[in-house]
């Protein structure tokens, strides 16, 4: 008699983040469409508001838990959206 595999046990999930991570970047004005495009295709990893559409300021939100993905999409899209990094309070400090 053949014997049934189990099922592995599901790993429990990290617990939920109190806040969002979040950074300021600075993109072409002309390139904030191609961008939501390309953050869609990543099944939105994560969330941006213009804060600034004249001088192509954006406001990314995402999960501390996906800062690794968010890191490797974001040096993934350097080669078509030229991506200047803004500095904010919390993280000069």
């Amino acid at each position: 008699m053949a014997r049934k595999k189990r099922k592995p046990r599901p790993r429990p999930l990290p617990a939920p983040p109190e806040f969002s991570s979040r950074v300021y970047v600075q993109i072409a004005p002309a390139d904030i469409a191609i961008f939501r495009f390309l953050l869609e295709a990543m099944d939105n990893l994560s969330m941006f508001t213009v804060a600034d559409r004249f001088k192509g300021v954006l406001m990314l939100r995402y999960s501390p838990h996906q800062e690794r993905e968010f890191n490797e999409f974001m040096d993934s899209i350097k080669d078509e959206i030229n991506i200047k990094f803004i500095p904010t309070p919390s993280t000069t400090a």
